[in-house]
């Protein structure tokens, strides 16, 4: 199987849990979503490749920080937003784990992260700002920083915007309006890309298909 492999806690649980099955003799090959994952899996020996080599996978398996109506995603929180969406629409299918407290009505209380060039970020965030008064939103927007109190940059070497909307009413007119901002390299909506969602909850693992 070629398999993408997420980024953040829920995914890392799982890199874990694929590296001993491939230490016991599962055949895959991966391609993670960012350094670290990369890092996690290499220590691991779980076989790795690109998608210059690879570009068509087999199955995504990431985690989510919202899943709401038909599979529809947030995510970013890892930073690792671009990357994952390149896997992701590279991939057969996608698969989310995570738990229930992740399940929403409507996506856009967890913020959502836009991933922007540095060069004219001042343009963009107005031009960012602008699109989010229009769509309507219950907070602002913020420059993303590192433990260090400066700017996170991404392993694609961007800086990332969190937009505090708190509910998202038209996730695809969303979608399009900030793919049309030049200075936007991808954001955190993920639609139509998750085909189905293990979501554990107290009562145990329910499964959604999109």
């Amino acid at each position: 199987m070629r398999l993408g492999l997420g980024t953040g806690s829920t995914a890392k649980a799982f890199v874990d849990l694929l590296g001993e099955r491939v230490r016991n003799g599962l055949e895959i090959i991966a391609v993670p979503t960012s350094e670290a994952t990369g890092a996690q899996a290499r220590g691991l020996d779980i076989p790795l490749t690109t998608l210059d080599d690879t570009p068509e996978l087999d199955l995504t398996i990431d985690g989510a920080d919202e899943i709401g109506p038909n599979l529809g995603l947030i995510k970013g929180a890892g930073g690792a937003l671009l990357r994952e969406k390149i896997v992701a629409a590279a991939s057969k299918r996608m698969v989310v784990i995570a738990d229930r407290s992740k399940l929403v009505a409507a996506l856009g209380a967890f913020p959502l992260s836009i991933e922007v060039n540095r060069f004219g970020l001042g343009a963009t965030r107005l031009a960012v700002e602008r699109i989010m008064a229009r769509h309507g939103t219950a907070g602002g927007l913020k420059l993303r920083l590192a433990a260090s109190g400066e700017a996170l940059v991404t392993d694609g070497g961007h800086l990332i915007l969190d937009a505090f909307f708190g509910r998202i009413s038209h996730p695809e007119a969303l979608s399009d309006d900030l793919h049309n901002v030049p200075g936007v390299v991808e954001h955190g909506l993920f639609l139509k890309l998750c085909h189905r969602a293990y979501v554990a909850g107290p009562g145990g693992v329910e499964t959604i298909d999109a």
